[in-house]
Order: C-alpha cells, then structure tokens, then sequence
C-alpha cells in the first residue's frame, strides 16, 4: 500500500475547502485558511533514560500545540514505534477541528513518544513518562495544553504524568491532564467515551439513511475503541460479521459473541483465535459486503488504491485519518456515506473535556449524567453537519470541515488575528 503523508494529505483537504467560500453560511476565505496550514508551537525533545537493563536510551518526544484560538489546546500522547512528526501535526490538526466540530472550548493538540511499549517494562515507561513532562512541564498545563490517552497510553501513564507534573509545580492540578484514573481525578464514563460517542452517531446514521438494527458491522481494530464500539452496538441488535486486530481477523456472516471474541483476544492474544468464521487479512476486512466498516486501527487505510472495492454502504472512522482524502472522493461518488473522524471519534475528547470541567469544579458527575451530556453533543454534531451536506449536496466530511473552521476562524477574526476587510 502507498504511504500517503497524513499532514499533506489533511492541508490538501483543506485547500479543496476553498471552493465552497461563497456558499451561503461559510464564514471564511480562501486566505483565511492559511492560519490552519502550519502549527502555532512543535515540541520535540530527545533525553536519555536509563533503563532497567543497565542501557541509556535516547527517546525522542514530540507535542505539537496545532491552535488555540478557541481555547487551551487539547490532545492525546502516543506510545509507538513509528510515532513521527507529520504524523503528530496530523493529528494535531484533527484535533483543532474535532475540538471545533462539537463546539467543546478547546484548541487542537498532539504528542508522541518513540517507543515500543509492547518491549517495555512497566518500570521503564514510567521513566520515560516521567521525564518527558520534565521535558515539556512549562508549556503543559489545565490553562495551556491538556494531554490526554492514545495509541498504547492508558490512566497509569497518564497518573505518572500528572504526579511528576505536580511535583515540579508544587501544586495539585487534575486538570492538567485527562483520562487519569478515578482515584486521581478522572471521569467515570471515559474508558467508552469514543466508542460510545461512535455509536450515538451511528444511530442517528443508521436513522438518516435506513439502516435497519440487526444490520451488519465489520470492525478493523480490536483494541479499546473497537472492542467497546463492538459490546455496545451488539448489544443495541447489530451484527458484528467481522474483526480484526494486527494478528489477523475473523468474518462469519452469521454474526459473533462479542464476549466469545473478548475472551479468545484475551486468552491467545488475538481474536483469531476464536475458532469460529474464516480467517481474513486486515486489508480484506475493508472491503467485505457489510453495512457498516468501522476502521479503528490506524490512519491510510481506505486509499485510493482500495476505495473503489469498498462495499459497505457507511464508513464510520473511529481511527484518526484511516481514508485518505483520495479514497474520500471515490467513495462519495460511490454513494458511500462516510462519518468523519473528527466527528465519529470525537466522545473521547468530549468526555475528556467533561473531566477537566469536573476537575476545575471539584464536583464530579455519575456515569448516567456524563453518558446524557454526551449523547447531546454528539447528536447534536451530527444534526448540524447533516443539515448543511443536504443544504449544499456535499459530503459529511466535508460540512464538518466547513462547520469546524468556522468556528476557529470566527475566533480567531474576534481575536485580531486575521485581517478583516468587513467593516466593525
């Protein structure tokens, strides 16, 4: 498969926005949009850790701080091997319109850490997690920037981050991080929040579009947001025909036990090992005839090589950039309903920033409470972008960039940053 540069790939999205600058209700120009084309702040840090074998290791660490016109800017930190940073500013900027899109009081941020934490100790992650917040203490903050969990990052990293963070400050501050544990702080509800926020909005998809309740689900990426996106529409009547995770996959048109598939992926370490349907490659899952593909692993993988031999009729992206802006147009014009990440995925940083409000109030909400507030949110996204792809005959992509840029361009024209040929 064709590598395709995640960062040029989402600022060519952004330039093909120039042509619906004359629409009725498009707030922004052209030039406008030059503010979006560069991040405001990159961090990148190199440090020694020790490591418990006796070796020093130089790791490399990235934060890239994309905008924050309409708030502190906000995001997760990954722990990864290929972590780079065109794929970090890629994410960076998502983030700004994800942030934007749901109209949450947030700017848009991202972080990496080049690490295989699958050959790491616990004792040496947390090392590593220590001394990156060393590293980057003074420009993190409840009131600067809020790191949050990602690809192999979980509430321990984010404890250790905040401890560390609060021993250099002196001071307690919960709020300087989100998807913390209970016991420090962190929001019941948030372990789902992305597959739950994915599934409200499938529901009013699958609404829209007629799409019945035991239709099938193809699920590529059986980690966290996966699995959970999976125990939750199983249990609303769904079928899900298919997974998979980086071992392999397993598609049976007659459905699976999601529990049965929890257990086989905690036992032998894949969901593989099931037993049950026939094997399939993760590039095959996308392309199997089912109603619903939701792509939950990585970014780049429906491309404009594979786009055309998509068969679902919606693509709904719990990953973070997994069709290119390539493959986009293929399957738009293949009438393939595709829910944008910035929306799909956003009920991870919405609950986040119910976390960090929690925290800056001292008063925490139950479960019932913060799955009501973000079912509003996303219902109410979806709503507003639906509206203006019917108003403009566009895509749902597209109508969520447009709505996403207004915002952060109204604040930034409100701030002085961008000159106004209007008059006051």
């Amino acid at each position: 498969m064709v590598k395709v540069n995640p960062f040029e790939d989402t600022l060519g999205r952004l330039k093909a926005l120039a042509k619906y600058c004359k629409e009725e209700g498009v707030r922004f120009r052209p030039e406008d949009l030059d503010v979006l084309s560069s991040p405001k702040r990159t961090l990148i840090v190199n440090f020694p850790v020790k490591f418990k074998d006796g070796s020093v290791r130089i790791i490399n660490g990235y934060r890239v701080q994309y905008n924050d016109a309409r708030g502190p800017t906000k995001g997760g930190l990954r722990f990864h091997p290929q972590v780079d940073i065109d794929e970090v500013k890629a994410l960076a900027l998502w983030m700004a319109l994800k942030t934007a899109v749901v109209d949450i009081p947030y700017g848009g941020a991202k972080g990496g850490i080049t690490i295989n934490p699958k050959e790491t100790s616990a004792e040496d992650l947390e090392k590593v997690s220590r001394e990156f917040i060393r590293q980057i203490h003074d420009f993190v903050g409840p009131d600067k920037d809020i790191p949050a969990p990602d690809v192999y990052t979980n509430p321990q990293v984010m404890a250790w981050m905040l401890d560390e963070f609060e021993k250099i400050k002196g001071v307690k501050a919960p709020g300087m991080i989100t998807g913390k544990p209970l016991e420090l702080g962190g929001s019941l509800g948030r372990d789902i929040a992305t597959s739950l926020g994915g599934a409200y909005v499938l529901k009013e998809v699958a609404d829209v579009y007629d799409i019945g309740m035991g239709a099938s689900v193809a699920i590529q990426g059986f980690g966290n947001a996966g699995m959970n996106f999976a125990k939750i529409v199983s249990k609303w009547g769904y079928k899900v025909v298919a997974v998979s995770d980086s071992k392999g996959g397993v598609y049976d048109a007659d459905g699976f036990d999601v529990a049965a598939l929890v257990a086989a992926k905690e036992k032998t370490g894949s969901v593989v090992g099931i037993g049950k349907g026939r094997k399939v490659s993760n590039e095959e899952l996308l392309l199997l005839d089912v109603d619903v593909l939701v792509p939950a692993a990585l970014e780049n993988q429906v491309t404009k090589e594979n786009a055309s031999k998509v068969r679902a009729k919606v693509v709904l992206e719990l990953a973070n950039g997994p069709v290119t802006h390539d493959a986009d147009q293929v399957l738009h014009k293949n009438d393939v309903v595709v829910v944008p990440d910035i929306l799909a995925n956003a009920g991870g940083v919405t609950v986040s920033y119910f976390e960090w409000v929690q925290n800056l109030q001292g008063y925490y909400w139950s479960e019932e409470e913060v799955f009501a507030r973000l079912e509003k949110k996303m219902v109410s996204a979806f709503r507003e972008i639906h509206e203006l792809v019917k108003r403009l005959d566009i895509d749902h992509r597209t109508a969520a960039y447009i709505i996403a840029i207004n915002r952060i361009i109204d604040a930034e024209k409100k701030r002085g940053n961008l000159n106004q040929k209007e008059s006051m």
